[in-house]
């Protein structure tokens, strides 16, 4: 964590030093303007937006979510992921608070109820997912929990993130007893994704299929 916030003074210390050496030089304020903001972006992409989303080291997840603890909407996904129920309930409640429409807290409201294994929770929360894919992956775990697996094995098929429809098909063929299959869907599941959601994959199977993950970290 020490290393990732010395990078990060480093990187803005010297956007600011160009920027300064540009407005002493007379350069235009346009351009300076340009440079920084764009400098400005360019670090928010390497410095958050890249290791939450697309990162696939594993180990460089874990540190990036730890750095994150000030900020509950990425920080919940550490908690959840580790099964700290402590962290977890602590930083929902942040979330509560801090979000007061209920589509913002959507997502975030199913993912803990399934934590909890509160389906009725999750059932509420559903309906208010904003994104398609992911209300129809909860809507698919909330079939497969009724112990309606063929309803749910249909139902996602309309889902286009590939990491979401193999962990389904990983954790259905996982119910059924078929390992080998559940193996080879998990291990699509974490080669598709990355940053958080790989991380979150990542700690799963290392309970649940430690196979799928002997090459993957």
């Amino acid at each position: 964590m020490m290393k990732r916030f010395l990078w990060k003074l480093f990187f803005y210390f010297v956007l600011f030093v160009f920027v300064l050496f540009m407005r002493l030089n007379d350069y235009p304020l346009t351009l300076t303007v340009g440079i920084a903001v764009g400098g400005s972006l360019i670090g928010y992409m390497i410095l958050f937006v890249y290791p939450f989303v697309l990162e696939k080291r594993v180990e460089r997840v874990e540190d990036f979510l730890l750095s994150q603890k000030h900020k509950p909407g990425v920080y919940i996904h550490y908690a959840l992921a580790n099964r700290l129920d402590d962290e977890a309930k602590t930083t929902m409640d942040k979330l509560m608070r801090k979000y007061k429409y209920s589509k913002a807290l959507a997502a975030y409201k199913a993912a803990y109820g399934l934590y909890c294994k509160d389906m009725a929770a999750t059932g509420e929360a559903v309906p208010l997912i904003r994104y398609p894919d992911y209300r129809t992956y909860y809507e698919t775990v909330l079939l497969l929990e009724d112990g309606k697996s063929a309803q749910a094995r249909e139902h996602l098929q309309s889902i286009k993130k590939r990491w979401m429809r193999s962990a389904l098909l990983a954790e259905m063929e996982r119910r059924a007893g078929d390992i080998e299959a559940a193996v080879k869907h998990a291990r699509e599941a974490v080669d598709a994704s990355g940053g958080a959601q790989r991380y979150i994959l990542h700690k799963e199977y290392e309970r649940t299929l430690p196979q799928a993950i002997e090459r993957v970290s």
